[in-house]
């Protein structure tokens, strides 16, 4: 331990920004509600792993280090000391055992903001450089790359150059394009670096939707990346770094709009919450993909014939996406509209649980083993709906979805939002 970042570390609870974080650490009750509604306690059936219990351990260093009675009588408080021991089991259940999904705030009795209070321990554990090594070369690769899988620009455009050429094969695409670094267009359109990785489909999906809504867009080859994994690791000033890039970039084009790809967690780091650590609000709209889509459908900028999709279908929401960021209505709108029929989970909307990707799990090798053990819950909702088709507007739930497809043996197929309305378009 190094006694000046620990102090530092406590200097977070010694002096909040306001009082929200001193009234969510004093209102717990200890009634156990949160744990029903978590996937780890569900999964592993263990009191370490109620979400209340990860409150408490950030509120007995508040009672520990800022109370009079914490300092006295620590023991007749249950305050805490910040030792070796105590930092080991926040590593453990702040980042390992929580996906930020705030499930259990819903089913808290008295609404303490759970997420909020986990992501406050993380921001004291990153302060002292605890931060599991995975997630954090994550965010290093983010700072020091432009996107988070440390793609090169050559790759990139070679990847986006391709998916152009195979758009264009189509019919009806003859004359679309994927345009890169072109200034003073409607808007800049952002992605989860896992699409020009892995899933590039979602690209050329994304593409041809533009092209039959006869967009003014964008791509940037130097700031494309929609993620912001230094909100989930707790690092703020990293947090803001990689937030700032993405706001220069919008200035840089000239662009009036930023859309934020299908990535859950990038949506509600650059949209929701960049305004809270960057202390400043764009001066650009910034909408989701999903919003875009529905505005197009409504104003029948795009047109879609929902029996091209001829199988069955079930949606899984992104926690960023619905449950926190209220796009409950406009979600099933978009997918209602490009599909014949969708068989909903159970629970689903802002009840459904979370894939287990979330919260920065997906990036943290460490505990893979027990993320694909809490996949076994969404593993569950998906066999019973019996459908042949996942479509999630989120490409780390597309990542988890999949892994937990090979790992469970479903023998479904994962696609996103864009490329189910793509393969609904008709030209016009």
């Amino acid at each position: 331990m190094n006694p000046e970042l620990t102090e530092k570390a406590l200097d977070i609870l010694r002096h909040p920004a306001d009082s929200k974080l001193i009234t969510h650490l004093n209102s717990c009750v200890h009634c156990g509600l949160c744990g029903t509604s978590c996937l780890f306690y569900k999964s592993f059936d263990d009191p370490k792993y109620i979400p209340g219990k990860k409150v408490d351990l950030v509120a007995s260093l508040y009672r520990r280090y800022c109370t009079t009675m914490g300092k006295v009588a620590p023991k007749l408080t249950h305050a805490r000391d910040l030792d070796d021991e105590m930092i080991a089991e926040m590593v453990d259940s702040l980042y390992g055992a929580c996906t930020m999904c705030g499930r259990c705030v819903a089913h808290c009795s008295i609404g303490v903001d759970i997420p909020f209070v986990v992501r406050t321990g993380r921001r004291m554990l990153a302060t002292m450089g605890m931060v599991p090594q995975s997630l954090q070369a994550t965010v290093d690769a983010a700072v020091n790359t432009g996107n988070n899988m440390g793609i090169p620009e050559d790759e990139f455009v070679d990847t986006i150059q391709w998916m152009e050429e195979e758009m264009q094969d189509e019919e009806g695409f003859e004359t679309a394009e994927i345009p890169l670094n072109q200034p003073d267009k409607e808007m800049l359109y952002t992605l989860n670096p896992r699409e020009p990785k892995f899933f590039p489909l979602s690209i050329s999906a994304a593409a041809k939707i533009f092209h039959a809504a006869g967009e003014s867009w964008t791509l940037s080859t130097k700031m494309y990346d929609v993620t912001n994994y230094g909100y989930f690791s707790g690092n703020d000033a990293e947090a803001t770094l990689i937030a700032q890039h993405m706001y220069d970039e919008v200035k840089n084009l000239n662009c009036k709009k930023l859309i934020l790809g299908e990535c859950g967690h990038g949506s509600r780091a650059l949209r929701w919450e960049s305004p809270n650590y960057m202390k400043q609000h764009p001066d650009f709209q910034m909408i989701t993909l999903v919003e875009l889509i529905e505005q197009y459908i409504r104003s029948g900028r795009i047109k879609l014939d929902k029996s091209l999709n001829t199988k069955k279908y079930t949606l899984h929401d992104p926690c960023n996406i619905t449950r926190n960021g209220g796009l409950f209505n406009t979600l099933r709108f978009v997918v209602k509209s490009a599909v014949p029929e969708l068989i909903e989970m159970d629970p689903y909307g802002n009840e459904n649980f979370c894939c287990g990707g979330g919260g920065g799990m997906l990036a943290m090798s460490e505990f893979n083993e027990r993320r694909l053990k809490i996949g076994e819950i969404k593993a569950n909702q998906i066999r019973k709906t019996g459908a042949d088709v996942v479509i999630t507007p989120c490409h780390n739930c597309v990542d988890q979805l999949m892994q937990i497809d090979h790992h469970y043996k479903l023998g479904v197929e994962i696609k996103s939002v864009a490329e189910v309305v793509a393969d609904a378009l008709v030209m016009q």
